[in-house]
């Protein structure tokens, strides 16, 4: 059983999560929620009776604030310190929402909970518009769209999970139907350990599975060991990563640093997602991707150098 929060605070703050139970809650790994708690003294969890971190539902609300603003370029030391008033606010200061209206229509639906007309909505437009044009100009960015509204306080955390699946739903089904490929290059897609976010690198296999890319993905959080392994096992010729916004920098940077090292001389890196680090920081031995619409010219140049060869 849970220990029961004594502090004063209002009936919802009473009841107590799990640190697993924050980090799906806020999209904010374990490591994160440790050293922001050492880093910043936030968050401040109690322990239960077998000393694992619990944590208040209103250090969650604040957790998904800083998440969002994170995501929006805000850096954590900035605003980790700002009560959740303060975060709210800054929400405020990111201008109207402009959101087109066919990506309004799609949030309404998911708003108004219903799931089947969305999927329906989605499934049609991913047929009309062939999955790049469904990926860059649907899902990219409706994606964007949907978090804004989030932080907002237009839709639920549950809502916005709701949209998560259904996008990664869709898209395996799509990357399940294509034509299996053993064309150069050989890519390898997954993240580090404590990357969660699994839909930047699914969308980016569907990219490069639909012009006939041959993709091996791991799926999320694979140790860099194992990276190398399977790089090798399956000859790879690119090994792909995504990191989100609020990924630890400096896990970032030494495990590029560290991969890079251990992988063949032969094998590209890729790199890509919100994490400001890629945008800033110059490392050796990679290429940082910044927006979804590069990955095509990307695989061309890949292909043209590697044919010159």
């Amino acid at each position: 059983m849970p220990v029961i929060d004594t502090r004063p605070s209002d009936e919802s703050s009473l009841v107590l999560h799990s640190i697993g139970a924050v980090e799906r809650s806020s999209g904010l790994s374990k490591d994160t929620l440790r050293v922001w708690e050492r880093r910043y003294g936030f968050p401040r969890p109690q322990r239960d009776e077998h000393g694992e971190r619990v944590y208040r539902s209103d250090d969650i609300e604040k957790l998904r604030l800083i998440k969002r603003l994170i995501d929006r370029g805000y850096r954590p030391g900035k605003i980790v310190d700002l009560p959740a008033a303060d975060l709210r606010t800054l929400t405020e200061t990111l201008g109207e929402d402009d959101t087109p209206p066919g990506l309004q229509r799609l949030i309404d639906a998911l708003k108004g909970h219903r799931a089947a007309e969305l999927h329906s909505h989605l499934a049609q437009l991913m047929v009309r518009d062939g999955l790049d044009r469904f990926i860059l100009n649907t899902v990219a960015p409706l994606n964007y769209h949907v978090g804004v509204a989030w932080m907002k306080g237009q839709i639920e955390v549950h809502e916005e999970h709701v949209y998560t699946e259904m996008i990664q739903s869709l898209l395996r089904g799509a990357v399940g139907s294509l034509p299996a490929s053993e064309r150069a290059p050989t890519v390898l897609l997954t993240t580090f350990p404590n990357e969660l976010h699994s839909l930047g690198i699914l969308m980016v296999q569907a990219l490069l599975g639909g012009k006939g890319a041959n993709c091996i993905s791991l799926g999320t959080q694979t140790p860099i060991e194992d990276i190398v392994a399977a790089a090798k096992g399956h000859q790879a010729d690119v090994v792909a990563l995504s990191f989100s916004a609020a990924f630890p920098t400096g896990h970032l940077l030494d495990g590029l640093s560290e991969l890079r090292e251990r992988l063949p001389p032969r094998v590209d890196l890729w790199v890509g997602g919100g994490h400001p680090a890629l945008t800033r920081r110059n490392i050796d031995g990679l290429t940082v991707v910044t927006r979804l619409d590069e990955v095509g010219a990307l695989l061309e140049a890949w292909r043209a150098t590697h044919r010159a060869r």
